[in-house]
C-alpha cells in the first residue's frame, strides 16, 4: 500500500495550483479615481460605492502622479477603441491629457489613485456600477451620477466634463490599459506630489474588510475633514514579522503602564476569588511581577488579530510570509498632520472617544477600533517603513493575471 507523505514541498505545490484554478475562476478590474476627484476629498465616498456595490475584492490600491507618457499611452488607447462612440472618446481622450499629464507650468503631477478588484465577472460589475459619461441613468444610481458632470447645451456642445473615474468598459480595453499601467508602475506611482511638510500614517485594520461594507470608505471621508492631503495609499496584508516590529513598542509600554491600570483588575479578581478584602496597594507587587507576562500576552493578541496568526505559533523563518488579514495604509501630508489625524480618530478606547470620532463610530474595544494612527512624526517615518509603503504589491498581481 502507497503512503502519501506531505512534505512542505507537497503544500506548496499544491496552493500553488490552487491558485492558478482561481485566478481561471477570477477577474480584474480597475478604477481611476481622477485628480479632481481627489482634490474634492470624494475618494472616500467612491471607494464605498465599489466595496459595498459591489462583491469584489479590492486587491491593490496604489497612488499615482502620471508622466506625460502615461497619459499620452492612456488617451491613445482611448482614441484607438473601435467598439464605442467616437464623439465620446474623443472626449475622454482629451481629457486624460488635459488632467492627468502634469502641469506645464511646473511640471509637477497630479494624484490619482489606481485601485484593483478582483472576483467574478468584475469588468462588468464595475463597468454598471460606474454609469455612463453621459449620466444616462440618473437619480444618483451610479459614480458617475454622483461624483461626475456632464453638461451639454442646447446645440449638444459639451460645455463642462468631469467623469469622476476611469474605469475599462471590455476586457481588451482592461488589458491594454494594465500593460501600459504596469510599465509606467515603477516611475510613476508611490509617494505622489508631496511638498516636504509634516507627515502621518493611518492604517485602517482588518476589521474594516471582514465582508464588503462602506466602512473603509466612510472612515476616509471622515478623514478628508482634516484638510490634509493623501501622497500614498497601500492595500496589503501585515505579515507576523512585519507586525512584530510594528507593534515592538507596545511591550515597554504596557509592561510600564500594567502596574497603574492592572491593580484595581487584580484586587478586584482575587478578592472575588478568595472573598475577602483585597486593597490595590497590596497587590502591587504582584502586578509589578506579572506586567512583562501581561504585556506579551497582549503583544500576541495584537499580532494575532493584524496579522491572523499568533506569533508564538509561527516558525521564525516563515514570519516574513504568514499573513492572511487585509488592511489599508494611507499617508497624508500637512502642517501638524500627526495632531490632526489622531484627534479625528479620537481616544484609544472607542467608549472614551469624542462623538463623531472615527474610533466612536467605528470601533468595538481598544484592539478592535477601526484605524491606526502614528503618534509622532518620528514613529510615522519608522511605521512606513516597516510595512514598506512605497513597496509595489500590485505588479506581481498584475503580472500573475497575465500569466
Amino acid at each position: 500500500m502507497l503512503q502519501f507523505k506531505y512534505t512542505q514541498t507537497t503544500r506548496l505545490t499544491f496552493n500553488f495550483q490552487l491558485s492558478i484554478l482561481n485566478s481561471h475562476m477570477q477577474e480584474l478590474a480597475y478604477v481611476l479615481i481622477n485628480p479632481y476627484t481627489i482634490r474634492k476629498s470624494r475618494l472616500g465616498g467612491v471607494i464605498a460605492r465599489y466595496l459595498s456595490r459591489t462583491d469584489l475584492k479590492l486587491v491593490a490600491a496604489r497612488m499615482f502622479g502620471p508622466s506625460r507618457e502615461l497619459a499620452e499611452g492612456y488617451a491613445r488607447i482611448v482614441r484607438e477603441r473601435t467598439d464605442s462612440i467616437p464623439e465620446i472618446d474623443v472626449l475622454i481622450s482629451d481629457y486624460i491629457l488635459k488632467e492627468y499629464a502634469p502641469t506645464k507650468k511646473n511640471g509637477r503631477p497630479h494624484r490619482c489613485m489606481f485601485l484593483l478588484f478582483e472576483g467574478e465577472d468584475a469588468i462588468r460589475k464595475i463597468w454598471e456600477t460606474t454609469g455612463s459619461v453621459t449620466l444616462s441613468w440618473g437619480a444618483g444610481r451610479t459614480v458617475r451620477d454622483t461624483y461626475g458632470d456632464y453638461i451639454k447645451t442646447e446645440n449638444g456642445v459639451v460645455t463642462y466634463f468631469e467623469p469622476a473615474v476611469l474605469v475599462a468598459p471590455t476586457k481588451s480595453f482592461f488589458d491594454n490599459t494594465l500593460r501600459l499601467i504596469l510599465e509606467h508602475t515603477a516611475k510613476d506611482s508611490g509617494l505622489i506630489n508631496t511638498h516636504g511638510k509634516e507627515q502621518t500614517l493611518v492604517m485602517l485594520k482588518p476589521d474594516n474588510f471582514q465582508r464588503p461594507s462602506l466602512r473603509p470608505g466612510n472612515i476616509i471621508d471622515v478623514l478628508s475633514s482634516s484638510g490634509l492631503r493623501i501622497v500614498a495609499m497601500k492595500k496589503f496584508s501585515m505579515s507576523v514579522a512585519q507586525a512584530e516590529q510594528f507593534y515592538a513598542p507596545v511591550i515597554d509600554s504596557l509592561s510600564e503602564k500594567f502596574p497603574l491600570f492592572g491593580a484595581s483588575r487584580v484586587a478586584n479578581a482575587v478578592s472575588k476569588e478568595l472573598g475577602i478584602v483585597v486593597t490595590e496597594d497590596s497587590v502591587k507587587c504582584v502586578c509589578e511581577k506579572i506586567a512583562p507576562d501581561f504585556a506579551r500576552n497582549q503583544f500576541e493578541d495584537i499580532v494575532e488579530y493584524m496579522t491572523g496568526y499568533r506569533p508564538s505559533a509561527v516558525l521564525p523563518e516563515e514570519k516574513p510570509f504568514r499573513a492572511s488579514n487585509d488592511c489599508l495604509a494611507l499617508v497624508y501630508e500637512g502642517d501638524d498632520a500627526v495632531s490632526i489625524i489622531r484627534d479625528i480618530l479620537g481616544a484609544t478606547d472607542p467608549n472614551k472617544a469624542r462623538p463623531g470620532s472615527i474610533r466612536r463610530e467605528f470601533g468595538v474595544n481598544i484592539m478592535v477600533n477601526a484605524a491606526h494612527a502614528s503618534d509622532s512624526p518620528e514613529n510615522a517615518q519608522r511605521e512606513m517603513g516597516v510595512i514598506d509603503i512605497l513597496a509595489d504589491n500590485m505588479s506581481q498581481i498584475i503580472r500573475k493575471y497575465f500569466g
